[in-house]
């Protein structure tokens, strides 16, 4: 009884930890999908999020709810002026450039967040008090649903918006040919900006609401940062169900490994499924077959 107690525990965790990595891999998703860069500034938005919720709760003693919506505006318009100075001036760079880019410009926004905040580690408050809660002999944190009924809102939003708004479908548009998207009268220019704000929000968001369970600091949004990458590799490089999927899966595989192996080999465990997705299946374990792009 004890052993099933402690399975059905780590798998609590997994999940919730899971559902953070889809949010953040959303937004790799999204990007991608809308420009073909892979932004690995991703990871900064998720500390962006926990760190300006921080700053206007306790240097501006304004209360909860406030603050998480102004943290998710000014995380987005720094997305904003990422996308206009570092990305939308690179009209024909080489992949590799990019890619650079978007790692300069992740050290950057890491270096200011050093300066303006320091280095030590700040607690967030939780949304909902911080008294466990015990389901089937297994313990969880209120903040746990939070982060699965925000996960779940995020999702099913995501899937309203990609598959019924007039902006979604072009920017669905843009992510299967830019060239013919434009002839036909979308503004390529703008969905690309569109992509950029959706998954600085997303990011931000997901920082905010992990932020009471793992406290936050300056460079918390590395390792976040590249498990949502993983994420999203397992799942595809989707935007869909296949990033979930994928983000649910590499949070058991990492709560399990961590419960009945070692704690030290959570991180590893996620690079090490990440290399074998790249060797074994470089598509992704849930990619759909989609038309050939000219």
């Amino acid at each position: 009884m004890d052993n099933s107690r402690q399975l059905f525990q780590y798998i609590l965790s997994g999940l919730s930890n899971g559902a953070i990595y889809a949010l953040i891999g959303f937004g790799f998703a999204i990007i991608h999908n809308a420009t073909g860069i892979i932004n690995f500034a991703q990871g900064e938005f998720v500390m962006l999020g926990g760190m300006f919720t921080l700053f206007f709760v306790a240097f501006l003693n304004l209360p909860l709810i406030p603050a998480i919506i102004l943290a998710i505006l000014v995380s987005t318009i720094v997305g904003i002026v990422f996308e206009r100075l570092a990305v939308r001036p690179l009209k024909n760079a080489k992949p590799l450039s990019i890619v650079i880019i978007t790692i300069g410009a992740s050290i950057l926004i890491r270096g200011i967040a050093m300066l303006v905040w320091g280095k030590d580690t700040h607690a967030v408050p939780a949304f909902s008090g911080s008294n466990p809660l015990y389901i089937v002999g297994a313990t969880i944190m209120p903040q746990h649903l939070w982060i699965f009924a925000i996960a779940v809102l995020i999702i099913i939003g995501n899937k309203i918006f990609f598959s019924y708004s007039i902006i979604g479908k072009a920017m669905r548009a843009c992510a299967y040919n830019a060239q013919a998207a434009s002839l036909v009268g979308i503004d390529v220019k703008t969905m690309v900006l569109f992509s950029f704000i959706i998954s600085s929000a997303i990011g931000s968001l997901a920082g905010i609401i992990i932020a009471p369970l793992t406290m936050t600091s300056y460079d918390v949004g590395i390792m976040l940062g590249l498990k949502g990458f993983c994420a999203v590799i397992i799942g595809g490089m989707s935007s869909g169900l296949g990033t979930v999927l994928g983000g649910l899966l590499l949070g058991l595989l990492e709560s399990l490994g961590a419960g009945y192996l070692s704690a030290s080999y959570k991180d590893a465990i996620a690079f090490i499924i990440l290399l074998l997705i790249l060797f074994i299946r470089p598509e992704g374990l849930f990619k759909k077959k989609e038309t050939e792009r000219v």
